[in-house]
C-alpha cells in the first residue's frame, strides 16, 4: 500500500508534495505523486502540458498511467526536469495527463489509488491558487490545480486539499488566502526539509525553494525571477494548511466550471470565461516571442564585446537589487537577470560559496547590503 498524492501545479509542486509528506507521515512511507509534465519555458520550450507519448521509458501503472522513472526521458523538443526529480524524490512519480480534460484526469487518479490501493487522495498546492476566485491581478497558472480539484471531484475518492506557504507563488495575496484557510495543520521545520534538500542545486523552482526557506527559518523580503512583486517571508510562510474537497471547489469557480470538461480545449475554454485568460495561449505568445530571439532577461541584447568578469557583473547587479529592498534572491533570478548559461553559474555560484560562505543560505542568496 502507498499513500496517493497530487501535486496541483507540477512544476515544483512536486517536490514540495514530498515534502509535505515526509514531514506528516515519514519520508519512508511509501507514496505515489501524480504530478503534471507543466514546466516553465526555460525547462520544456514546447507551450502547454506534455503527455505520456512525449516521454520514453515511462512504465504502465493502470490502462492510462504511466510512471516517470530515472530511466525516462522526453523526446525532443520537449523537455522536462521529471525524470531528474524521479531520481532525487523518494516517492514514485506518476504523469498526469489533461489532455481529456477532468474526466479523463478522473481517470487517471482512479487508476492510482488502485495502483496504491489508496482509500484517500491528498492534494497539495504551493502557494495557494488552488483557492483562486479567478479575480485577482496577480493569478498566473490557475488550469493545472483546477482541474485537478475537478478530476478528485469526478472520481468520489475522499480527498483533503492542502495549502503550503500561502501566497509564495505571488499569484494570490497571503492576505486574500489566511482567511480562507483555518488554522494550520503543521509548520514545516528544517528537518522535513532534509529529504528535499539536494533537490534546489539544480531545480528552477522558486516558490518550492521559498517554502523550503521558510522551512528552515528564513524571514525577509525575496525576490523571485517570475514574481511582479517581491515575496515576504513572514510567520505563515511554513505554514500548511487543510481543507476538504468541497470547501476548495467552493472557492473556486474554475473548478466548478471544469467538472464536466472531456478535454484540453474544453478547459482552456472556462478559463476564458472565469478568468479571462488561458494560461496556454500566454504560453504560446511568449514561445514564439522567445523564437523570434526576444527575451525577458534584463542583461539580454546587450552590446556584444568583452564583458566585465563575473563577479564584477554580479557585484553591479547585487548592489542594484540590494537597493530595491530584496534582502534574498533565488539562484534562478541571479542566473536570468545575469543571462548565465550553465558553466557561467557554475562559476559564480562557486565564487559565492568560497568568498561569502555565509551568504549561501539553502536554497536562497543574502544580498550583501550598502553601509
Amino acid at each position: 500500500m502507498k499513500r496517493l498524492l497530487i501535486a496541483a501545479g507540477g512544476g515544483g509542486d512536486a517536490i514540495a508534495t514530498a515534502m509535505v509528506h515526509a514531514a506528516l507521515h515519514g519520508p519512508d512511507e511509501p507514496a505515489l505523486v501524480l504530478t503534471y509534465a507543466w514546466e516553465r519555458l526555460v525547462v520544456d520550450p514546447v507551450p502547454g502540458p506534455r503527455r505520456p507519448s512525449d516521454f520514453t521509458g515511462t512504465v504502465p501503472a493502470g490502462p492510462t498511467l504511466r510512471l516517470v522513472t530515472p530511466g525516462s526521458a522526453p523526446r525532443p523538443p520537449a523537455g522536462s526536469l521529471l525524470p531528474r526529480l524521479a531520481a532525487d524524490l523518494r516517492p514514485e512519480l506518476g504523469l498526469l495527463d489533461p489532455y481529456e480534460g477532468a474526466s479523463g484526469l478522473a481517470r487517471q487518479i482512479e487508476e492510482a489509488a488502485a495502483y496504491c490501493e489508496a482509500g484517500q487522495v491528498d492534494v497539495v498546492d504551493v502557494g495557494g491558487d488552488i483557492l483562486a476566485d479567478g479575480t485577482e491581478p496577480t493569478l498566473r497558472s490557475p488550469l493545472g490545480d483546477a482541474l485537478v480539484l475537478a478530476g478528485c471531484a469526478h472520481t468520489g475518492i475522499p480527498t483533503s486539499v492542502h495549502v503550503a506557504g500561502p501566497g509564495l507563488d505571488s499569484e494570490v495575496p497571503e492576505a486574500a488566502l489566511l482567511p480562507l484557510l483555518g488554522d494550520p495543520l503543521h509548520t514545516l521545520t528544517h528537518a522535513d526539509t532534509l529529504s528535499v534538500q539536494a533537490v534546489f542545486d539544480w531545480h528552477p523552482s522558486e516558490a518550492g525553494a521559498l517554502l523550503v526557506a521558510a522551512a528552515r527559518g528564513i524571514r525577509g523580503v525575496c525576490g523571485t525571477r517570475d514574481a511582479p512583486r517581491p515575496v515576504t517571508l513572514g510567520e505563515a510562510s511554513p505554514h500548511v494548511y487543510r481543507l476538504a474537497l468541497a470547501r476548495a471547489l467552493e472557492i473556486n469557480p474554475l473548478a466548478r466550471e471544469l467538472k464536466g470538461s472531456a478535454s484540453l480545449d474544453d478547459a482552456e475554454r472556462a478559463s476564458e470565461r472565469v478568468c479571462g485568460f488561458s494560461e496556454i495561449a500566454r504560453e504560446r505568445a511568449r514561445a514564439a516571442s522567445l523564437g523570434q530571439g526576444a527575451d525577458a532577461s534584463p542583461e539580454a541584447g546587450a552590446a556584444l564585446g568583452e564583458q566585465p568578469p563575473l563577479a564584477e557583473r554580479f557585484a553591479e547587479w547585487e548592489r542594484r537589487t540590494a537597493r530595491s529592498g530584496v534582502a534574498y534572491v533565488t539562484t534562478r533570478r541571479i542566473a536570468e537577470e545575469l543571462a548565465l548559461d550553465p558553466a557561467e553559474l557554475t562559476e559564480l555560484r562557486h565564487h559565492l560559496r568560497t568568498a561569502f560562505p555565509a551568504r549561501h543560505v539553502p536554497p536562497l542568496w543574502r544580498l550583501a547590503t550598502e553601509g
